[in-house]
């Protein structure tokens, strides 16, 4: 066993089963796999993977060994480690920093071990790698060629540091490709946070009032979900561009105060902070459940939330009952963390190919280019969006037209 921190190297065989089942669904990236295990584009490079290490990231972490890289995985988030995919991705020798319901000062200590290993090239997810490498780890940043980002938060930080001329290596931001938001951030999350808010507390949707809290591509994605099980569907926003279109769409809008009188299920899918708050909190209906689908747990203010409570209680797993002065009690799903995750097993199979091909053409395209990047936050080119997508296209059976050379030239007249 290579160095690693796993909670029980014996858990490995139910691992291999996850991960030998998701393979089964994942078209798009076992036909890479089948090209980088023959012609090992990343034959030498170190490179980190930090994501929510299950199954679907166990197998990006195999073919990018496969395509001769070094790999260390450790996770994005405490409680979306499954220990079983740890160990069996340890037995296939990839390196893992990670196990679940770690602790703060453990959660570091895994990025930092995985940092140790120094890496050509990091996979990030939320951006805490990048932000150790600008911060306590700047020493690793020289070693550095490249890497990419997964979600809406990280890249968002991501710009941050390029707009102040301080990031120190090319990103690709690959949660802005179209093959990633459309799909990953629209339907992957629709149908995991509700698969991980109703596997939990095994309550109906249908009926029941939910306020969805930011109508980007994933409020959009679980906002379609919840209406379609039957939910009167509330939005929140703060931007009046996507307001308008949540009430195109259909649905009610309006300020979380007013929303909290009515909402049944709360969901925060915003990357920013209190968004729900004491206020909104006082305001909200017994029995009411608060869940988070953003990155970070402060969408929902604990601390507000613990201030109110004259008692708190595990309800059942992935359950804290909050009792108010007034006897309300209220819900906070999976500790106010990504509810998909930390409550499920994250987005569905087939959706995770298409995201997880365009992370493993971009950790090619930087070992391949990285000469020419300069220290900037790039976008998935067009060429390798449309391969994904053509790939998928094919492994559904599905054909679609070409362009004749007599439309090509009229779409491209002057």
């Amino acid at each position: 066993m290579m160095n690693s921190m796993i909670r029980d190297i014996s858990f490995a065989p139910q691992g291999h089963e996850k991960i030998n089942w998701v393979k089964e669904f994942m078209p798009v990236l076992n036909t890479l796999n089948r090209e980088v295990a023959a012609n090992k584009p990343l034959a030498g490079k170190n490179i980190v993977i930090t994501m929510h290490l299950e199954a679907k990231t166990a197998y990006l972490g195999i073919v990018l060994k496969n395509a001769g890289a070094n790999v260390v995985v450790t996770g994005s988030n405490p409680l979306s480690t499954q220990d079983d995919v740890a160990a069996a991705l340890v037995d296939q020798g990839v390196g893992v920093y990670a196990w679940y319901n770690c602790t703060s000062e453990e959660y570091d200590q895994f990025l930092h071990k995985a940092l140790d290993s120094k890496p050509d090239i990091i996979i990030d997810d939320g951006g805490d790698l990048v932000s150790l490498l600008h911060g306590e780890r700047s020493e690793l940043a020289a070693n550095i060629i490249g890497g990419s980002e997964e979600t809406t938060t990280g890249v968002i930080r991501l710009r941050a540091l390029e707009a102040e001329g301080r990031l120190k290596f090319p990103m690709i931001a690959v949660n802005d490709a179209y093959c990633k938001y459309l799909f990953d951030n629209r339907y992957g999350t629709g149908q995991s946070t509700w698969d991980g808010i109703m596997r939990t507390t095994n309550l109906t949707v249908t009926g029941k009032t939910v306020v969805i809290a930011g109508y980007g591509w994933c409020g959009k994605g679980v906002a379609m979900r919840a209406k379609g099980l039957g939910a009167n569907v509330i939005v929140t926003e703060v931007d009046p561009i996507k307001a308008i279109e949540a009430v195109f769409d259909g649905f009610r809008v309006m300020p979380m105060e007013e929303a909290a009188l009515h909402g049944e299920i709360f969901v925060t899918l915003t990357g920013c902070k209190d968004v729900i708050r004491g206020e909104h909190i006082k305001q909200m209906k017994n029995g009411a459940i608060l869940a988070n689908a953003g990155h970070f747990d402060v969408e929902i203010n604990k601390q507000d939330l613990a201030n109110l409570a004259k008692t708190r209680r595990s309800a059942r797993k992935n359950i804290e009952e909050f009792v108010l002065d007034d006897d309300r009690k209220i819900y906070l799903l999976a500790e106010g963390r990504l509810v998909n995750l930390a409550a499920g097993d994250g987005h569905p199979t087939e959706i995770m190919d298409l995201s997880f091909a365009l992370q493993a053409l971009s950790a090619i395209f930087i070992a391949e280019h990285h000469k020419e990047l300069d220290k900037k936050v790039y976008t998935v080119t067009e060429a390798m969006n449309g391969r994904v997508a053509q790939l998928k296209l094919q492994a559904m059976g599905i054909a679609i037209d070409q362009l004749t050379p007599e439309q090509e030239k009229y779409l491209n007249q002057a």
